[in-house]
């Protein structure tokens, strides 16, 4: 029996029903969406119009940042010593450029030193913000910047224009006071962070510059000034399509620094040294104006203004004088016999009479014969200043103690560290028993009496800067006052005077007469300083000290410099004030391992120096022109050698000459 096929047949009403469903899912999400959108769009243009608005015209408008002038430094009578000038420079935009590559090399076509320093400028194009110019050249001359606007179509990316430098017009001669300016590094940043300060977005324009060392770091703030701003249209593509004058903020110039510096006696202090290494200072013995304060040798510090080439950088690193060390505040140094004075005063203090007589047979015995400069004799303390005794301070130094001098030698501003304004001061050290204690030799700190004899004639621990010894002569100079050095006289145009009156010096200003006694005849017939310390000025005279301090120990050998490595030769000294009958400015110089003797080294730099300070004054210079003295022999003389050597402090020099000795630098050694 055969079975039939069956047939079976869906309901139509169970199809229908499931297309209903679909239907009715993708339709919901349909109408969810659109009213979705309804409310989005409607948020968009009625609640977030305004805001969307700005937006769009901060998308179409940019604000580039324009870093400000930067504050001039000037010296007391205005001349300018630290300046801005303009500069030509070619300017590249990483953003609108296609292959910055490429572009260096077109570039490079143009300005062919620029091949030199690719790495270097593609490492700054890198690191700056978007659409920010970064200087590839600075300073170009007119051929090159119109060569540069000539191509500029051709290259993408790549502009031309002027703008402000820091200049410094004299060069080396306030390169260590004034400091210089750098561009911004990562360390920089990162230390304003580390306060927890946020950097201001001028900072990190390529084009910005901060003070790096000197004046201009210490009132970077001030120099600073305030950033202004370009508001300008651009494309889709961030190009530059108009500028909205408008909406454009001019930047603020920085504050003008007055310093209490002169031109003219600085770069006269400079001079003088040559080659030489070391530091001078002038003060004003009334106010403590400090009217000179040159470190040599010195560098020119428009080389950092760009970035100093590494060689360069590298040649001034490593010479042995130092020329990137400030000498002045930063470099210590033995006093040698200019601490002669400090040691009289704290004896007398104690009661030494100023006529006791000491005799001098050319040695004093302490466990070990210590040697005098010569044969003195009998002298008190006005003769032994005079002739620079070793065997007189040492007696007195052995009776007193360390403790005492060490007192007296910080009344008088050794040891300290003075606010003028920069930073980098080293204090030097004054030693006495308890710093013997915390710095014991060999486990040992008890301070011997072998060590006295050294200490009173400026040798052994003890060390000071050109500064402190300006400051020590000024105090002895003014005899009541404890006088501060200033160097800042006014910031954008505010004094900066000293905020109270000095204090009076703990010593009877009769005391310090007799030193200054002393001090006079150093530089009369006889003294250790006459022979090149005659100022040529008729009835304005100067009194000094000379100092030589040893740089190491010549055993039973000879001192002399001649013939010995410049590092093994000794320091050489002078301090001094003029006039002698009413004191008006301090010097110290200190010349590094000059060789010779501070009577023959220091004394003809100060003497110059000296001059040009007292012929600038208009009270001392109407004095010398009424006591009838030549006006020929007001002018600098001209140059000529010196003595090689120090004549002996027993002997009596020669004749005093109608003019100065005049003083030519000595050539490199």
């Amino acid at each position: 029996m055969s079975s039939e096929p069956s047939i079976f047949f869906s309901d139509v009403n169970e199809r229908q029903g499931s297309f209903l469903r679909r239907t009715f899912i993708v339709g919901g999400l349909t109408a969810l969406g659109i009213t979705a959108l309804t409310v989005r769009l409607a948020q968009l243009q009625l609640v977030q119009a305004q805001e969307y608005s700005t937006l769009a015209s901060q998308n179409q408008f940019n604000f580039r940042m324009v870093p400000p002038p930067r504050g001039r430094i000037l010296d007391r009578n205005g001349v300018v010593i630290a300046g801005n000038r303009p500069s030509f420079r070619v300017l590249v935009i990483r953003d609108e450029t296609k292959d910055l590559d490429q572009t260096l090399d077109l570039l490079g076509r143009l300005l062919p030193d620029t091949l030199d320093r690719r790495r270097a400028i593609i490492r700054d194009v890198n690191a700056a913000p978007r659409f920010s110019p970064v200087a590839v050249k600075s300073d170009l001359s007119w051929e090159e910047f119109a060569k540069v606007n000539m191509y500029a179509p051709e290259l993408p990316g790549v502009m031309a224009d002027m703008n402000e430098a820091r200049y410094y017009p004299f060069t080396g001669a306030f390169a260590h006071v004034i400091g210089y300016v750098a561009k911004v590094n990562d360390r920089d940043i990162q230390a304003i962070r580390d306060k927890g300060e946020e950097p201001e977005q001028i900072l990190f324009n390529p084009g910005f510059r901060i003070g790096r060392t000197g004046v201009e770091k210490a009132l970077d703030s001030d120099l600073r000034g305030q950033a202004g701003g370009n508001r300008v249209e651009v494309d889709a593509r961030g190009r530059v399509v108009a500028e909205d004058v408008g909406g454009s903020r001019p930047a603020m110039p920085g504050k003008d620094v007055v310093l209490t510096l002169d031109a003219d006696i600085q770069n006269r202090a400079l001079e003088v040294f040559g080659e030489e290494a070391g530091g001078c200072v002038v003060m004003d013995v009334r106010n403590g104006d400090i009217l000179a304060m040159v470190s040599t040798p010195s560098f020119d510090p428009n080389l950092f203004v760009s970035g100093v080439p590494t060689r360069t950088y590298a040649a001034l690193r490593d010479y042995e004088r130092r020329p990137l060390t400030d000498k002045v505040i930063d470099g210590t140094f033995a006093p040698g016999s200019t601490f002669k004075p400090v040691v009289g005063l704290a004896a007398l203090k104690r009661g030494v009479s100023p006529d006791r007589r000491i005799v001098c047979t050319g040695g004093y015995y302490l466990g070990r014969r210590f040697a005098c400069l010569g044969r003195h004799g009998s002298l008190d303390m006005r003769g032994a200043i005079k002739a620079s005794c070793n065997v007189y301070f040492m007696t007195l130094a052995v009776e007193m103690g360390p403790d005492a001098i060490a007192e007296t030698a910080r009344d008088l501003g050794l040891g300290h560290v003075f606010d003028i304004g920069i930073d980098g001061q080293k204090p030097g050290l004054v030693p006495d028993r308890q710093w013997r204690l915390e710095n014991p030799v060999r486990g040992d700190g008890k301070w011997y009496p072998g060590e006295t004899p050294s200490y009173a004639i400026g040798q052994g621990a003890l060390t000071v800067n050109a500064l402190q010894l300006a400051v020590y002569t000024a105090r002895l100079a003014n005899g009541r006052k404890q006088v501060m050095p200033r160097l800042i006289k006014s910031i954008g145009g505010v004094d900066q005077s000293p905020r109270a009156a000095f204090a009076d010096l703990p010593y009877d200003p009769e005391l310090v007469k007799v030193l200054r006694d002393g001090m006079e005849a150093v530089t009369d017939v006889g003294g250790t300083g006459f022979r090149n310390s005659q100022l040529g000025l008729g009835p304005v005279r100067m009194a000094g000290k000379t100092g030589t301090a040893q740089a190491r120990n010549y055993g039973a050998g000879s001192r002399k410099g001649a013939g010995r490595p410049w590092r093994e030769k000794d320091h050489n000294l002078f301090i001094a004030y003029a006039p002698i009958d009413n004191p008006r400015y301090a010097v110290s110089v200190i010349v590094q391992h000059g060789g010779l003797g501070g009577g023959t080294a220091g004394a003809p730099r100060a003497r110059e120096v000296m001059r040009v300070a007292l012929l600038k004054d208009p009270e001392i210079r109407a004095r010398i022109e009424q006591s009838g003295f030549a006006e020929a022999s007001l002018e600098p003389a001209p140059p000529q050698d010196v003595p090689d050597a120090e004549a002996p402090a027993s002997t009596v020099a020669p004749e005093t000459p109608a003019g100065p000795q005049p003083y030519v630098p000595e050539s490199p050694q």
